[in-house]
């Protein structure tokens, strides 16, 4: 796949999207209340693209980050389950074989070459786990905050291929090798690296605390591109 310059988050299509059917491989709860779903890829994408999902037409779809990598056989997405939601809890009933509705990939939320910081908490880490699964990993460095360990989505993975440049950071829980604060403490206190830019995903608390800690360093507004989590 070649690269592409990063530019800012596209606009979300509207709820007329088209929806295909695709048969789910896979349904797993991953962490409590947070599930994995597979299903086989039906198109290309570009790692950092996002999907909209339903489980019928008469629900409208909500909008999910790729986490595998663009030349994965299946496409995989991370999701929170929300008891009283419309979608969520019909999600995560379903099995292997049963029908999901998708729309094909859309988003800009791209990186580029050269040295880039990944900043995720939460399901937001979704589509740095798609970056580095697609082999955009050199010069990239990822802090990933979470409030307890078990949300460290994909940490032994993220550890194997990026080593000294995964920062993981709980702010409930300990454990050797992660940082002990939020991700906002680490950038606060740490040597940012020299990167070329900022990518920032998750909520959207996390996502200006983030930012402004960033600013508050001396990073330029311009080069952080941000993705929010509703």
């Amino acid at each position: 796949m070649s690269s592409r310059s990063p530019v800012p988050a596209a606009e979300r299509p509207g709820e007329s999207l088209r929806l295909i059917e695709v048969k789910v491989a896979e349904n797993q709860e991953i962490a409590p209340g947070i599930f994995r779903v597979a299903f086989p890829r039906p198109w290309d994408f570009f790692p950092g693209q996002t999907i909209a999902l339903s489980t019928d037409p008469s629900i409208p779809a909500r909008y999910y980050s790729i986490a595998s990598g663009c030349h994965d056989p299946v496409v995989e997405i991370l999701y929170d389950l929300v008891p009283e939601g419309l979608l969520t809890p019909r999600m995560a009933g379903l099995g292997a074989g049963d029908t999901l509705l998708s729309s094909e990939p859309f988003g800009a939320f791209l990186d580029g070459d050269g040295a880039s910081l990944w900043i995720a908490a939460g399901t937001g880490v979704a589509p740095f786990a798609s970056m580095a699964r697609s082999g955009m990993v050199e010069d990239k460095t990822l802090v990933q905050g979470s409030r307890t360990l078990a949300g460290l989505y994909l940490r032994g993975y993220f550890s194997s291929v990026l080593g000294a440049r995964y920062v993981p950071c709980c702010s409930t829980e300990s454990a050797a090798g992660v940082f002990s604060g939020r991700s906002t403490a680490w950038i606060s206190s740490a040597a940012l690296p020299d990167a070329e830019r900022v990518l920032l995903c998750g909520g959207s608390r996390m996502v200006v605390d983030a930012r402004d800690a960033l600013i508050a360093r001396g990073v330029p507004f311009e080069r952080v591109i941000s993705e929010i989590y509703f």
